[in-house]
């Protein structure tokens, strides 16, 4: 079993052990097991999933973040995890809406167009998990 903690701004979100961890880093998906080599990695907006056992996988929303694995153990340090169930379609798509609006206004390579590329990331990531 691997050792896992998720850990957002305000708190955490998850402790505990899992059989397998699924994200999404800067250069893809990624699967941590039990005894992985150490990592750190940059994380992207994906669903995260939780394998517990067989039959029980916990998921939620990930925004950006960074993994560390480590000693087989594995933690998330992300800017906001929620629950698929707890997301709100219609402000998401507002979220986006003003993403690309801030895109189209800012200047290419300036802090304002990479904070809203990030933003429109997690919107678009959020809205298909949110159905």
């Amino acid at each position: 079993m691997l050792d896992v903690e998720v850990l957002t701004p305000e708190g955490e979100v998850y402790a505990g052990e899992v059989r397998q961890l699924s994200t999404r880093t800067e250069v893809g998906e990624i699967g941590i097991l039990a005894n992985h080599a150490p990592l750190l990695a940059a994380l992207r907006p994906t669903e995260l999933r939780l394998k517990v056992s067989d039959s029980e996988t916990i998921r939620y929303a990930q925004a950006h973040g960074w993994l560390q694995v480590y000693g087989n153990r594995a933690r998330l340090l992300v800017e906001e995890v929620v629950e698929p169930g707890d997301l709100d379609a219609g402000t998401l798509k507002e979220q986006l809406s003003d993403a690309e609006q801030r895109l189209s206004e800012s200047e290419k390579g300036s802090a304002d167009y990479a904070r809203a590329l990030k933003d429109r990331d997690r919107a678009e990531k959020f809205l298909a998990l949110a159905g």
